[in-house]
């Protein structure tokens, strides 16, 4: 697979092999970029990024990106008026039918994203100097225009039916690619979420894998004391789709989720994770990690520090 960023863009850092070295850049560029932000989703980093690593380097199926390596400026709402219009969707390859897509549904896991494309060479670093800024394409709550997205998933819980619909289609069609739907625990709460898999089981929805980060926390706390989801595994199976469950962060786990598949039965991977996975310096803030406000700028400096600190140990 052609992981390559796109001809004539700027150049792009050297794009590590391995996936777990991925991952922890990941981590260290999103706590780097919620410092200069004052504030940011950095726990949705440290619980997707091997997740995320793993899918953009090994399982994904996908062309080199079609997108710019610095994202030009909003260019409005995608329709017949507006031909200026770029999906962000450009950024994982061009839509064809032998290449699989990837759909984000949890928008505020966006930083993840976009620090995952440029750990896999998809953008530049340079675009996160972008991030949050007027005019750009870099929200902190991305939508389709958003570099990896090309789907605004809101209100919550929705994408699960565009990613089934978007799967049946290319059935119909008689398309090779797969779809990818990474989603959150959260969304386990909603009703459509058991709806769409209701129907992926009734239409034997095979070439769409739903991976669930399972890090047990919300915007109020803790999952399990907003609404249960548990036990999770048994609710999607009497559903009808087949699920496994795994650590999250174990890199070969998440490498043989391909072997899970089945013949007419969607799969759902229940990825069980850790909010502050390699960024110990949260645990204080347990389970009110959802999103990261320092509380002075003496913590800031705190959090500036240890990342310091996770370069010198990478650096050795």
């Amino acid at each position: 697979m052609d992981r390559s960023p796109a001809a004539g863009t700027a150049v792009i850092d050297e794009v590590p092999d391995d996936a777990r070295e991925i991952a922890r850049r990941i981590r260290l560029r999103a706590l780097r970029q919620v410092i200069e932000n004052k504030g940011g989703y950095l726990s949705q980093a440290c619980s997707s990024a091997e997740a995320l690593a793993v899918l953009y380097t090994n399982l994904m199926n996908i062309g080199a990106s079609e997108g710019p390596a610095m994202p030009a400026p909003y260019q409005g709402v995608p329709g017949p008026d507006n031909p200026d219009y770029l999906s962000g969707g450009m950024y994982n390859g061009p839509k064809r039918p032998e290449l699989d897509r990837f759909i984000l549904s949890p928008t505020h896991y966006s930083l993840a994203l976009y620090v995952t494309l440029v750990e896999v060479g998809r953008l530049a670093p340079a675009t996160l100097d972008e991030f949050e800024m007027d005019g750009g394409t870099l929200e902190m709550i991305g939508a389709e225009h958003s570099p990896g997205l090309e789907i605004t998933s809101g209100s919550f819980g929705q994408a699960i039916s565009q990613a089934a619909g978007m799967a049946l289609a290319r059935r119909l069609k008689g398309d090779a690619g797969h779809v990818w739907l990474y989603i959150s625990d959260g969304e386990m709460q909603e009703g459509q979420t058991w709806e769409a898999l209701a129907s992926m089981a009734h239409h034997r929805i095979d070439n769409l894998t739903v991976l669930i980060d399972a890090n047990g926390q919300q915007v109020d706390g803790r999952l399990e004391a907003v609404t249960a989801a548990e036990p999770m595994r048994e609710r999607i199976e009497a559903f009808g789709a087949k699920c496994v469950e795994i650590d999250g962060h174990d890199v070969e786990a998440l490498l043989a989720i391909p072997a899970e598949r089945e013949t007419g039965r969607p799969l759902v991977v229940i990825c069980r994770t850790d909010p502050a996975r390699g960024m110990e310096v949260m645990r204080d803030r347990y389970p009110e990690t959802h999103y990261v406000i320092f509380r002075s700028e003496e913590e800031r400096e705190r959090y500036r520090d240890y990342a310091s600190a996770l370069e010198k140990e990478s650096d050795t």
